[in-house]
């Protein structure tokens, strides 16, 4: 599979590194990259052809990643439109919908309608990530296996068959890791106020959350039940989730990401307009 990735910034350079680490050869991807700088860079690390413009070698691929940011996307595919033959589109740029994508792709009155949207996060830039996934029906289940052979170089993947669950998925899991930053924000902040130097504050707070994610992922237990399994009747655990239960935090969490899957919609509408 040939792919090309339209902006080489770092979610494409995290998509190349994870796909060259899983065999992909380097002489299979391209990269469509404004800046001189960044095209140097992509050509030094991985080998790979890097270009300023769309020329016919980089769309002779079988699959292009859109990965420029979603302010930007619309000026950006205004090159591409109605060059595309039958190319699997993926895009990972957040909010955008696939009917906005496919009328800035297509020929006037002949949308582009192979495309497949995606929602990484930030962990894919370890290795680390989950992506959402959802593709327009009329892509085959060879392009669906193609998509979710590239996203899963970077983490897990999730597919939905509505695409409406896209904006839950950036509320979770896109906007996810920022929830449990400053979930460790706070429980470093109580370290530090109970004594510990910043520090060891830190690594206490990092390292109970990283031990409890990578127990959960191994665990055939719901997460309630390893809750449930800390929780001595009685106990300190007892005491802080009974504090935590007290200040609605539970209620107030799943509040939060309804409000960040509604911004989500709302931004889609906006990113959308012509």
């Amino acid at each position: 599979m040939n792919i090309t990735f339209l902006g080489g910034g770092n979610m494409a350079s995290a998509l190349i590194g994870g796909l060259l680490e899983r065999g992909f050869a380097a002489a299979g991807i391209q990269v469509i990259e404004l800046g001189a700088e960044g095209r140097e860079r992509l050509t030094a690390r991985f080998g790979v052809r890097a270009v300023a413009a769309a020329d016919a070698t980089a769309l002779a691929c079988d699959a292009l990643v859109l990965a420029v940011k979603p302010q930007q996307m619309k000026a950006a595919l205004a090159p591409l439109a109605g060059r595309l033959s039958n190319q699997l589109v993926i895009s990972i740029a957040a909010g955008l919908r696939l009917a906005d994508l496919g009328r800035w792709l297509g020929a006037p009155g002949a949308p582009y309608t192979r495309l497949v949207r995606c929602m990484p996060n930030t962990p894919a830039l370890i290795g680390a990530g989950v992506t959402g996934l959802y593709a327009d029906p009329s892509v085959d289940a060879a392009g669906r296996a193609a998509a979710g052979r590239i996203l899963a170089a970077v983490g897990s993947t999730v597919w939905t068959d509505d695409e409406e669950q896209m904006d839950a998925v950036t509320a979770i899991s896109g906007s996810g890791p920022a929830y449990v930053f400053h979930f460790i924000e706070a429980l470093e902040a109580a370290g530090r106020a109970l004594g510990f130097d910043e520090a060891g504050a830190r690594r206490l707070a990092i390292d109970t959350v990283l031990g409890a994610a990578r127990l959960a992922a191994g665990s055939e237990d719901a997460p309630a039940v390893l809750r449930q399994n800390v929780t001595s009747k009685g106990g300190t655990t007892e005491a802080a989730l009974a504090s935590l239960a007290a200040a609605g935090w539970h209620d107030e969490l799943v509040t939060a990401v309804h409000a960040a899957a509604a911004r989500g919609r709302a931004l889609g509408a906006e990113l959308g307009r012509d």
